[in-house]
């Protein structure tokens, strides 16, 4: 194939150097398949666009009534954080709250994104410690849930943990996926992580943004997705962090998008004023495709408007920098949805 038909083509210069093959599937809350781009049914590990799902026993086990958590620090349990400060003082405050240590992580280390915070830590010569972890969120959340329902804290990474498979059953329930059909491996931090169709995470992103439009979903799981999605709209600091990409998404729209991306090219989101849900997949894994596909799909669906999309463009035209941050280059989407 010509790589000038490819979905996201990179350019140095005038000149493609690089493109990416894409698949994406628009969903609606009631399970319509709107649009879609290549294979809308694309079996995909969630990875971590699944988080806010994987904060959904602790709303329902009624957690953040009991350690009096806060709706910036549910946010923070649908995560993948930045390591910047606020970020790591807000883990160790959720620990606190529930009386556990840092060593309760299991998330690992890793240099986080935030490279002062790395840098700081280096001229004090410290070593890296979980908080730094990016889903040092998503793993307070985890424990916090196990210690509302008196689960075991040290095994709570493993599968058959029952704290996993209530994340697996929301999963099922909100992707209208059946159980035993959902495939799962290893995420990056040591949890279990989720393998749907591309469509059927679509569809969780319309229920997680309009939970009310889902209508055999009613009860409390209406209730725990909005709740979910108010946190993470409402604090969107959280969810990323400073010039990251669902942040200042979320921002832009001011509370109608919902968005969480997840490694090896996956981006979802939400919008609240349809119900639409939108999964993307790059499908060599480089991420910097998403941001590119995904600004195109909302101008193509006409979600927003153009002061919206200037906000956005530096994500929409994505520069290709070099070492001396400058711009010579520039990711660009060439697709065009089928609209059904």
């Amino acid at each position: 194939m010509n790589h000038t038909t490819k979905p996201i083509q990179v350019y140095r210069g005038d000149y493609i150097e690089s493109t990416h093959d894409v698949q994406i599937a628009v969903v609606s809350a009631n399970r319509k398949l709107l649009a879609y781009y290549g294979d809308s049914h694309r079996l995909t590990f969630g990875r971590s666009s699944m988080k806010p799902f994987q904060a959904i026993p602790i709303v329902e086990s009624q957690a953040l009534e009991t350690f009096n958590l806060t709706e910036k620090e549910l946010s923070l349990f649908c995560a993948s954080h930045s390591g910047e400060i606020f970020h790591r003082e807000s883990v160790e405050e959720v620990l606190k709250k529930i009386n556990l240590k840092e060593n309760h992580l299991q998330c690992g280390t890793h240099i986080p994104r935030d490279i002062d915070s790395y840098n700081q830590l280096m001229k004090e010569g410290k070593e890296l410690t979980p908080f730094y972890s990016n889903c040092s969120g998503k793993h307070s959340g985890m424990l916090t849930g196990c210690v509302q329902q008196k689960f075991d804290v040290d095994t709570y990474r493993e599968l058959s943990h029952p704290y996993q498979q209530q994340i697996i059953d929301i999963i099922s329930n909100v992707c209208d996926y059946k159980k035993e059909n959902i495939m799962t491996s290893v995420d990056g931090c040591g949890v279990p992580v989720h393998r749907v169709p591309l469509y059927n995470l679509a569809l969780a992103f319309g229920r997680l943004a309009a939970p009310e439009e889902w209508e055999e979903g009613g009860g409390e799981r209406t209730s725990s997705l909005r709740q979910v999605r108010d946190a993470m709209v409402n604090y969107p600091e959280m969810v990323a962090g400073t010039k990251r990409f669902d942040t200042d998404l979320m921002k832009a729209y001011q509370g109608r998008i919902v968005a969480k991306g997840g490694a090896e090219g996956v981006h979802c989101f939400g919008d609240k004023q349809t119900g639409i849900g939108v999964a993307v997949k790059v499908d060599d894994g480089n991420a910097r495709g998403t941001n590119v596909a995904s600004m195109e799909v909302l101008k193509q669906l006409k979600i927003g408007d153009k002061s919206i999309w200037n906000k956005l463009d530096d994500y929409y035209h994505a520069p290709v920098l070099n070492a001396r941050q400058e711009k010579i280059g520039e990711i660009k989407p060439s697709f065009n949805l089928n609209v059904l």
